[in-house]
């Protein structure tokens, strides 16, 4: 039951994340090592930094 009860709780919270725009770092995390494993992870400062300059500022800065 509990492991229902943090499943879906992990769900709606990255369910909630996307409705007000902020970016998915753990899903950024596993598109990295899985489809551009010769490139360095950035941290999830940097990360969110790129994300907002991505979404407010010039739209540069997509891998795919």
């Amino acid at each position: 039951m509990f492991s229902d009860l943090r499943q879906a709780g992990r769900y709606l919270g990255q369910t909630m994340r996307l409705m007000v725009g902020l970016p998915d770092y753990d899903a950024y995390v596993t598109h990295m090592q899985a489809t551009h494993p010769d490139r360095p992870v950035m941290t999830y400062a940097e990360f969110f930094r790129e994300r907002q300059e991505a979404r407010y500022g010039s739209g540069a800065g997509k891998c795919c």
